[in-house]
């Protein structure tokens, strides 16, 4: 090859490797466009879900605060209930079957052996005492379960020992079979009645005494 091949084939080769920079250069270009322009949208869909994260979470946190107060409000209404048309019910109830109440007790508790108690409802004299269960809605497993109540009581309140013990259950509303089966397990059957509560035991009914 004479000189003057020789220096266009080294033109052509320079030529080639400036092109083929150049292209390289276009690539890497494009690759960091790219690139940035994936990490702008990462960043934005990373803020997008911060923000939805943050405020899904504040309505969440509203959503309790609500349901709290709304628990609180029911508490509230309940205790009412119990005290305000549930107590003063029971007195009458029982004395028109011939059994003197002079005391009632709303929600009491009692700790025995690392075991917990609460009653509803207990009202007394000197020589009675009446357990009674408060339910909105009354099933027959609330039957049951203060049934175990009257079994453990006098464990729990030893200054009962002494005394008849009667059950009651009571609710505003009555599932199907629940006041049939609590009158078998022969408990008082209470049911609200407008804005007082009646008793649901014919004359006829016996009281278990435990």
């Amino acid at each position: 090859m004479n000189a003057a091949g020789l220096e266009r084939s080294i033109q052509e080769i320079w030529a080639l490797f400036k092109e083929t920079d150049q292209r390289f250069k276009k690539s890497q270009e494009d690759f960091d466009r790219r690139l940035k322009k994936s990490q702008e949208d990462f960043d934005w869909r990373l803020k997008k879900s911060q923000e939805d994260f943050d405020r899904r979470s504040r309505e969440a946190d509203r959503e309790i605060a609500e349901v709290r107060k709304a628990i609180g409000d029911l508490g509230g209404k309940w205790g009412r209930f119990v005290e305000g048309v549930v107590a003063p019910g029971v007195e009458r109830l029982f004395l028109e079957r011939g059994i003197v109440l002079n005391r009632t007790h709303p929600r009491v508790k009692a700790h025995n052996n690392g075991q917990r108690m609460e009653i509803d409802l207990l009202a007394h004299n000197g020589d009675v005492a009446v357990l009674v269960e408060v339910k909105s809605t009354l099933s027959v497993n609330d039957v049951k379960v203060h049934l175990q109540q009257l079994a453990d009581f006098k464990t729990f309140f030893p200054e009962y020992a002494d005394r008849k013990l009667y059950g009651a259950v009571a609710g505003i509303v009555i599932e199907e079979g629940a006041d049939r089966f609590a009158y078998q397990q022969e408990l008082f059957v209470i049911a609200q009645s407008g804005e007082t509560v009646i008793l649901l035991n014919d004359e006829k009914f016996q009281p278990k005494i435990w």
